[in-house]
């Protein structure tokens, strides 16, 4: 299911999953929108006015780790390599399939034979063409076990790549595969740049060499990676100069730099949209946006860890876990509670499946039954008398994750269970921690991609070393059913599947999933061109711009 791990939570120009730190960057994908407080002024200029210059300075509160697309699964990586790389294919402002790099593309033999022709004339970034071979080494490359990479399985569901011309190529299957069209929504790499390269230790990791809007800039460690406008995207040169994603762990601190006029644009916590953004000195100057995200946070567990190994352990911790109080105060309200890897009102959510009631007694007799009880202290033991003590883990700067484990800590007091709350780094949370395995329970996030096949996430082939399955969760059912869900186009028949494998993961409790978040970005009212869609804000980010006279930076080449 998804996607890289959230911060926040966001979506990018390919159906990937993704992990979020709480990006403070707006997520590019979201749920119909809600009337957003304030609307950028889109005036046409009628092309009297120039519209290019100025720069734009985002916060996101996490570094990213590989500019590669594909070879990192943090958002903040794919929230930059996204404007610097192009694909075949994405989703338009209305969530609907639309060519990209592609003149074209066919689906052929009932969904067995896929045909793409590319545009020609699209220039990487140091002018040499792209042709259908970059295609081939793309694809190539995500094939290769050698490549680390999380998001091979797409690819691997090829049967055959044929190219058929200096442009074009065809694909085909064995058999029908849901997701074979968004496996070409994946961004194209330079055969000529990266084919001798080592992935694993390449320096166009932190320096790529693109064909998207943007090229790389500049990118200095811990602080800032600056990307400036690509004149020879195929499209046409981007308004906006220079785009800087700004590094600031903390998001108070990020919030007193927007107040001072220091970034243009971050996302706002619950508390800063509901209280602080009211200030003359952001709301005069910032246009505030508020709509569901496509993203969930969850309180993970490490199944190969004792104290979770039992499913009813689990259930209890679900009967003990109140949502809502998380939702109040966590979110102050800036959230739905959800029960599965979906988001509610979608298609593939089963709104059939009824959340666990906080009951505290209920919650008693499971562990009771999985040989945990209170001693006369009202400390949880087993039979050996050792105390169920844990720690849960989550990113540091994250103040929804981080109020949410404390009020998680609180709720689970009741059943007389021990709970510390340690908060690391991003890049060292996830690389250090959630990748080898060293953590008890986590507080993360998932972005949610459109379609809504969980094989990354939740089959037990993805268990392996930075696989995105690091619950360590195997269910040879849940496998069954996902193997099934990716191998069929009707709807009704996927919506079956999913609607099953969402029942054993809420009987598995392999996450306690806790809700959906509302994204809530700002941006300076400087910016015009912004349009609030089903994609989100960020979809037509190329076609910003910024008045001459209310420009702020000027860039020199």
């Amino acid at each position: 299911m998804h996607h890289k791990i959230v911060r926040q939570k966001m979506i990018f120009s390919f159906a990937a999953i993704i992990i979020t730190a709480l990006f403070p960057v707006c997520p590019c994908l979201a749920a119909p929108p809600a009337t957003p407080s304030a609307m950028a002024d889109a005036a046409a200029t009628d092309g009297r006015e120039d519209k290019r210059g100025d720069s734009i300075i985002m916060g996101t509160i996490g570094e990213a780790s590989n500019l590669l697309p594909r070879m990192s699964t943090d958002a903040s990586s794919s929230e930059v390599s996204q404007h610097l790389f192009i694909s075949l294919i994405k989703y338009d402002e209305n969530l609907k399939i639309v060519p990209w790099a592609a003149e074209s593309y066919e689906v052929l033999d009932g969904g067995l034979r896929l045909r793409f022709t590319l545009k020609p004339g699209i220039l990487w970034e140091d002018g040499v063409e792209m042709t259908a071979e970059d295609i081939e080494f793309t694809y190539k490359t995500m094939i290769n076990p050698e490549t680390p990479t999380a998001y091979a399985g797409d690819f691997l569901m090829v049967d055959t790549f044929t190219l058929t011309g200096k442009y074009s190529f065809e694909v085909t299957y064995t058999s029908p595969y849901a997701r074979s069209l968004e496996t070409w929504m994946g961004s194209i790499l330079p055969k000529h740049v990266l084919e001798r390269e080592d992935f694993r230790e390449t320096a166009y990791a932190r320096a790529p060499v693109g064909s998207g809007p943007y090229k790389f800039k500049e990118w200095v460690a811990g602080s800032r990676i600056a990307l400036e406008a690509n004149p020879l995207y195929f499209k046409g040169r981007p308004n906006i100069d220079r785009m800087v994603f700004t590094t600031i762990p903390d998001l108070t601190t990020m919030f007193l730099e927007l107040k001072a006029g220091a970034l243009d644009m971050m996302s706002l916590t619950p508390q800063q949209y509901t209280y602080q953004a009211k200030d003359p000195s952001v709301a005069g100057h910032y246009n505030q946006f508020r709509y569901l995200s496509f993203a969930y946070t969850y309180l993970g567990y490490n199944l190969e860890s004792p104290l979770f190994k039992d499913a009813r352990v689990r259930r209890a911790i679900a009967h003990a876990v109140d949502k809502k109080e998380i939702i109040a105060g966590a979110l102050l309200g800036q959230g739905e509670a959800t029960i599965g890897p979906y988001i509610p009102g979608t298609w593939a959510y089963n709104a059939a499946i009824q959340d666990y009631p906080t009951d505290i007694a209920a919650a008693e007799k499971l562990l009771a039954e999985a040989g945990w009880r209170k001693d006369e202290a009202g400390v949880l033991r087993n039979s050996k008398g050792l105390p169920f003590a844990f720690t849960i883990m989550t990113n540091q700067g994250n103040e929804q994750r981080i109020k949410t484990a404390v009020i998680i800590q609180s709720q689970l007091k009741k059943l007389g269970m021990s709970v510390s709350i340690r908060t690391v780094e991003w890049a060292t949370f996830f690389s250090q921690f959630v990748n080898k395995g060293f953590f008890d329970a986590v507080i993360l996030g998932w972005t949610t991609p459109l379609d809504p096949d969980l094989y990354d996430v939740w089959h037990s082939s993805r268990l392996r070393p930075s696989g995105l399955n690091f619950m360590k969760y195997a269910n040879k059912k849940v496998d069954a059913l996902i193997e099934r869900g990716r191998k069929t186009f009707d709807r009704a028949e996927r919506k079956a599947v999913y609607d099953e494998v969402q029942v054993y993961l809420h009987e598995d409790q392999p996450y306690c999933f806790l809700y959906v978040p509302y994204a809530l970005p700002v941006v300076s009212k400087r910016f015009r061109g912004i349009r609030q869609a089903p994609a989100g804000i960020t979809y037509n980010m190329d076609d910003w711009w910024v008045p001459k006279a209310e420009q702020k930076y000027k860039v020199t080449p």
